[in-house]
């Protein structure tokens, strides 16, 4: 364990109602980071509360329903019947939980900094219930300092201190959502604690139903590595967006040439173009770093810049569909367009900061008639209006001018798409192999 002094008499009660699960452990929000992770502290024998601001979630979920893909509704049933997990409004049941763990979003304003506020409001209702022997991670996606200089202050107001009187520290979340391989219980959990004693306590906690935990020395360390992770991302998926913007103008097919460069058996590791970047993690993460960068007077000249590269590459596809569609002696005016996949990535329904999103609003702004097809998602909420699915048959693909795979469901026939529609941009090579003539790629 991180800290060899010996425990306090406060820290062995809580590290033996850890071990003995008779620890009561509260998750502030149930989306895709708070429920999963809820769901493993159930399934380990814990009783688990999630705390949501969203009553129909609460609703949903304690009639044992999961909203969430990669948690089977039988999961949440079990462990509802079984009273391993319910859902709560009410906030002053806080006080009872032994672990409360911060699961909330963390989105960017529109000038691109951090917005902290759904952090701020979880403080404000655990700051004045907090208790000695309690445990408060945050695991949202934050700058650098977060825990130090924005939790802890709002913790200690009441006069309780940390590492003396409560633990508090940072753990990262790690969520790939459709991989049916890395979950949350065989994802390794990085935890920082302000104190030694704050460390051993998250250790000791998520070790308890996670395989690997990885203890570092300060929450600042272990908020950086989740930025590291997904700026590494971002930063490499810039490069390979603009070496694709560069192989298209010197009539390259870029596909070819990282299947060529991924035979490298060191020293190459492929990532992939794309319509733009989606999910909540790598559009998002960049920016509070290069943030924090600016306000320690650092210029974080790479990272923006990959964060522009990504961001401009649904102009590219919208470029590309206007190329297709002359081809066919038409303009993106009039024209009618399928979008081919909403979610942000494949085999999910997740649709949080899709390009796909930002390529209907840029198509339609050109006059385009837009409509989508994706079996995950059957209706999507998009430019104040509700937007339906339209069924994946060749009647569909038929009807339109120009079809855009911009997420490349396994679902989808693509030999279907081949053969019925009248010109093709693919975004995503899943047409690799397939008719050349007609289709344009990215």
């Amino acid at each position: 364990m991180p800290s060899r002094s010996r425990p306090s008499a406060l820290l062995r009660r809580f590290e033996n109602r850890i071990a003995r699960r008779s620890a009561k452990i509260g998750v502030i929000g149930l989306g895709y980071v708070g429920l999963p992770l809820a769901v493993e502290f159930g399934k380990a024998g814990y009783r688990v509360t999630g705390f949501e601001i969203d009553a129909h979630r609460t609703s949903v979920l304690n009639r044992g329903v999961s909203y969430i893909q990669d948690v089977p509704t039988r999961d949440v049933r079990q462990l509802v019947n079984s009273g391993h997990l319910r859902a709560t409004l009410d906030f002053s049941e806080l006080p009872r939980m032994d672990v409360i763990d911060i699961c909330v979003p963390t989105p960017l304003r529109k000038t691109k900094d951090p917005d902290v506020s759904f952090i701020v409001a979880a403080l404000e209702q655990i700051a004045p219930r907090l208790k000695r022997g309690q445990l408060v991670v945050l695991e949202s996606t934050t700058y650098p300092g977060t825990t130090d200089e924005l939790m802890l202050p709002k913790l200690e107001e009441h006069g309780l201190r940390v590492g003396k009187d409560f633990y508090l520290a940072f753990s990262p979340e790690r969520v790939d959502p459709g991989n049916p391989i890395y979950q949350t219980q065989n994802i390794p959990k990085v935890v920082g604690g302000v104190t030694p004693d704050c460390t051993r306590a998250a250790a000791l906690t998520y070790g308890a139903v996670i395989q690997t935990i990885v203890p570092v020395g300060s929450t600042r360390v272990a908020e950086m590595v989740k930025l590291l992770e997904n700026t590494f991302r971002s930063v490499n998926i810039g490069l390979v967006n603009e070496m694709a913007l560069l192989c298209d103008r010197m009539n390259i097919d870029v596909w070819q040439v990282i299947d060529a460069a991924s035979t490298k058996p060191f020293g190459f590791m492929p990532f992939y173009p794309g319509p733009g970047l989606g999910g909540h993690c790598i559009p998002i993460d960049p920016f509070y770093l290069s943030w924090k960068a600016r306000e320690s007077g650092f210029e974080a000249r790479f990272i923006e810049l990959a964060g522009q590269v990504n961001g401009n590459m649904p102009y590219h596809v919208v470029k590309r569909v206007g190329e297709a569609l002359n081809s066919q002696r038409k303009s993106v005016r009039g024209a009618k367009v399928l979008v081919l996949g909403v979610a942000y990535k494949a085999d999910i329904d997740d649709v949080r900061e899709s390009p796909s999103l930002d390529i209907m609003e840029l198509l339609e702004k050109q006059g385009a008639r837009v409509e989508y097809c994706d079996p995950l998602v059957p209706k999507l909420r998009h430019g104040g209006a509700v937007l339906r699915s339209r069924p994946y048959r060749p009647g569909t693909l038929r009807a339109f001018d120009c079809v855009v795979i911009a997420t490349a469901h396994k679902v989808f026939d693509y030999r279907m798409l081949a053969k019925h529609a009248r010109v093709i941009v693919d975004t995503r090579n899943a047409l690799k192999g397939r008719r050349s003539r007609g289709v344009f790629r990215l």
